[in-house]
């Protein structure tokens, strides 16, 4: 019996309503227009995770000149590429940081919104490869290959300032700040894509664990961490079934996803949440973190922990998804 036949005689069953917990979405990929696959160098990752993971290192508010530099480096990059770059700036403290945004306006239906993003800053004490120098990578090749292509709808990257404890899920969380002012704009955000800890793949038996109840958990998803994970809240669910049947359209990497309540731990732990809080749909895609990833939060998450032949492939998945989800 497929994941997805499960659902509903779960829903019928009161007493089971907790499994719940571990509803997946399964499906079969559909046709899409014509696509041209891409091939994202693993080294143009690479290179970016280095920059900043390596040459700048621990970058938060507590290393303020450290995370300057990082923003430099986003900024930089996107110029490169072609674009304008917007810094929403916001005062903390004595200090004023910026979340970065550049934009790609659409052909068809300018008013709405794809966006992209992922946050620049690391945890104090680490070096942030994984989290979320992987995440930026991704951002920077998305929107590099996004700037030869026209789109339907408008597609916005942006790069989040302050996810990391202590401005996590505060009113000082970059992402925060800009859900909120995006709302109190009107802005048409069809779809915001969180791009969080995306680097580090296991096919050792028992390399993915899970949260509580993780018993259920193992009902449904693999025990080896082989796989990106795609994950939404509820009402975020038809997101994530045309963004994870547009994923396995144009890859075959690996893909699970779950749509389920935030109050599960890690659910709502990055960005989207920020989003999720103002009434638009968006979703995570990660390799669950510190689930599987045993460096998460530490020193020792350093670029070469980081499997840049998995994480070029995923991208690759990613931008396929981002021009039908564009389109």
């Amino acid at each position: 019996m497929s994941r997805g036949a499960q659902v509903l005689p779960v829903l019928a069953r009161p007493t089971l309503v907790i499994a719940l917990l571990a509803t997946s979405v399964n499906m079969s990929p559909s046709s899409q227009e014509a696509w041209t696959p891409v091939t994202i160098p693993p080294d143009a990752l690479r290179a970016h995770v280095q920059a900043l993971a390596g040459e700048i290192g621990e970058r938060n508010t507590f290393r303020p000149q450290a995370l300057r530099r990082a923003a430099d480096y986003i900024e930089r990059a996107w110029r490169t590429q072609g674009y304008a770059v917007t810094r929403q700036e916001y005062a903390l403290g004595p200090d004023t940081w910026a979340n970065l945004e550049i934009t790609r306006r659409g052909r068809e239906n300018p008013d709405d919104v794809i966006l992209v993003g992922a946050h620049y800053d690391s945890v104090i004490g680490s070096p942030g490869a994984n989290d979320n120098a992987t995440g930026v990578a991704a951002l920077l090749e998305l929107s590099r290959l996004a700037a030869a292509r026209a789109q339907g709808k408008t597609v916005r990257f942006v790069a989040f300032v302050n996810e990391e404890p202590p401005h996590f899920q505060t009113a000082q969380m970059g992402s925060h700040v800009y859900a909120k002012q995006a709302r109190a704009r009107g802005d048409r955000i069809r779809a915001m894509l969180s791009l969080e800890t995306l680097g580090y793949y296991s096919e050792a038996s028992g390399s993915q664990v899970f949260p509580f109840p993780s018993v259920l958990y193992r009902l449904f998803y693999p025990d080896r961490g082989n796989f990106v994970l795609f994950v939404s809240n509820l009402g975020s669910r038809p997101l994530l079934r045309q963004a994870v049947e547009s994923f396995r359209a144009q890859s075959d990497f690996p893909v699970e996803s779950i749509a389920t309540f935030e109050l599960v731990p890690g659910v709502d732990w990055s960005d989207h949440g920020s989003f999720w809080a103002e009434g638009y749909p968006a979703l995570m895609v990660t390799d669950t973190a510190l689930y599987r990833y045993p460096y998460y939060h530490t020193e020792q998450d350093t670029p070469e922990k980081v499997n840049y032949g998995a994480l070029a492939r995923v991208v690759d998945g990613l931008a396929g998804m981002l021009w039908a989800l564009g389109r």
